[in-house]
């Protein structure tokens, strides 16, 4: 049984400014943190998660032994903790960077790896129609924000141009089809850093 003096001494204990700060010890302050996908097909974008960013703090991708200053895409923060970057086109390790500044120039502050996976696109769409009609089209590919799904000739370079659309917005649209009749090909075209515009799927398309 506690005596009354015992008791006593536990209350002036449990009231005790200095006690109670060591009985709660300080959490030091905690830096920023990166999470994003280590592994992604080649020109996807790749979505990483930044909080208790500095200011000026920028988002990058690059070689590992790339130096700071330097990155194959880079974009900077400002007050969103979601950014998006499309990834490389070319299959391979590369890294995922979170860099600040210090005496005016950049640091790595965290940075983990980002392995690039062959690419590849899925077309579909009518192989007949006539003239003037709409083309209903789905496309589905690495989905970066320059990729296109385009109805050109089948001879034309993989950067030419013609009815398209965006399948980062919408993987399905309705292209008008060309007046004039001919072969034409259907392409997706992945548009992404390091390679530019690569035709990763193609599929006829004869308009009568």
């Amino acid at each position: 049984m506690p005596t009354r003096r015992m008791t006593l001494g536990l209350l002036l204990c449990a009231g005790s400014p200095a006690l109670a700060q060591q009985a709660r010890p300080q959490r030091p302050p905690q830096g920023p943190s990166l999470s994003a996908p280590r592994t992604l097909m080649a020109g996807a974008m790749a979505a990483a998660f930044v909080s208790r960013a500095p200011a000026n703090a920028r988002l990058a991708i690059a070689r590992p032994t790339d130096p700071a200053e330097s990155a194959i895409v880079a974009a900077p923060l400002g007050q969103v903790s979601v950014l998006s970057l499309p990834a490389p086109g070319e299959v391979g390790t590369f890294e995922l960077r979170l860099l600040g500044e210090s005496d005016g120039k950049p640091v790595i502050l965290l940075h983990q790896p980002l392995v690039t996976t062959t690419p590849s696109a899925t077309l579909a769409a009518p192989a007949r129609l006539s003239r003037g009609n709409p083309l209903p089209v789905r496309g589905i590919g690495p989905n970066g924000d320059r990729d296109r799904v385009v109805l050109t000739k089948p001879d034309a370079p993989p950067e030419a141009q013609g009815p398209n659309f965006f399948p980062a917005e919408n993987v399905e649209n309705t292209l008008e089809a060309p007046d004039e009749p001919g072969t034409y090909e259907l392409r997706y075209v992945m548009d992404a850093p390091l390679t530019g515009p690569r035709v990763l799927a193609r599929r006829e398309v004869i308009v009568e």
